[in-house]
């Protein structure tokens, strides 16, 4: 391998004893088996960017990858759940009923079951990120005589990074998403070894920092701080009367998801190829986010990411650079 440094377009995701890598050619998982082995595989990968290039543009191809990385994800944490043995203790706890559900419909259950938790996801997000602060802010607002009026995007926007950063404390202390937030620093960590032209080792991976600017919390915090500038801005052209009423204020916002997740994809691009003031500035929220959702790794879960990583790089470290 060379001993430049580079930075790699590879990321990559936690899963149950697991790690999920994506390279520009492809994506592959390794897994940590109930009997110790691990087992890693190549896999297909979504590329609708390939199919349709207009989905290449700039803004586009921030949402495309997001949905890309959404869909993949979940079936790469599927994957994990069976090959792991979570699936197989799942399935022994369940009830008589519950068994005789599986028997009789199988994996068309799973879907649909899955169909609605995703839909109730999306309802739940937008309750509490776009509801919520809403509410608070014409109680507040109500209470000051609406002398807050001019502040209402730039309020919402905070209250939105307050209660993200609570929900992720507190998550944080299960003790599953704590191993897997091991794995998420092992993820950071193998990625870290490589940009710095270090040889993919346990002692090696171990010395690195797992706080990464290219990663999904540093996205999710970018795109919370770019709603805030967003949002303020629409408020300011919007009618009050609009704003007042919370159901319309709520749906007017929403077109401006695609919008910001676009600016939040190309910010965390180009972040991962400058070192500027104002790359440090906008990344440092995301990279103080990773506290607390990454944890330092055991050499076990170490060996698991490394085993991921090598995988999916390919013969040429020119080929995986971010272009």
């Amino acid at each position: 391998m060379s001993k430049k440094t580079h930075k790699t377009s590879v990321g990559g995701q936690a899963l149950i004893e697991g790690i999920m890598m994506r390279g520009p050619k492809g994506m592959a998982t390794a897994v940590r088996k109930p009997d110790g082995e691990i087992l890693t595989e190549y896999h297909d990968i979504i590329n609708f960017g390939e199919k349709h290039k207009i989905l290449k543009a700039p803004l586009l191809r921030g949402i495309t990858a997001f949905i890309e990385s959404m869909i993949m994800g979940y079936k790469a944490l599927m994957y994990s759940a069976e090959v792991s043995g979570m699936e197989e203790i799942e399935n022994s706890e369940m009830s008589g009923f519950e068994k005789w559900l599986d028997d009789k419909f199988g994996d068309k259950l799973m879907n649909f079951i899955m169909g609605i938790a995703s839909f109730l996801g999306i309802a739940l997000a937008i309750l509490i990120f776009f509801f919520l602060p809403n509410l608070i802010f014409k109680g507040i607002n109500t209470l000051s005589h609406n002398a807050l009026d001019a502040f209402q995007g730039t309020f919402e926007g905070v209250i939105k990074i307050i209660i993200f950063v609570c929900y992720m404390a507190l998550v944080s202390q299960m003790k599953d998403i704590k191993r897997v937030f091991k794995y998420h620093g092992a993820e950071h960590k193998t990625i870290c070894c490589y940009e710095s032209g270090m040889e993919l080792t346990v002692e090696n991976v171990k010395s690195c920092t797992r706080f990464h600017p290219r990663c999904g919390t540093s996205f999710m915090f970018v795109m919370l701080i770019l709603s805030i500038f967003v949002i303020t801005l629409l408020s300011l052209v919007v009618p009050e009367e609009l704003k007042h009423n919370v159901v319309l204020w709520t749906i007017i916002k929403l077109p401006m998801i695609p919008i910001i997740m676009g600016l939040g994809y190309e910010f965390i691009k180009y972040a991962g190829r400058h070192d500027n003031i104002l790359v440090t500035i906008l990344s440092a929220p995301g990279l103080w986010m990773q506290r607390i959702t990454t944890k330092e790794p055991e050499e076990d879960i170490i060996e698991v990411g490394i085993s991921a990583f090598k995988a999916v790089i390919t013969d040429n470290p020119e080929d995986d650079e971010i272009k």
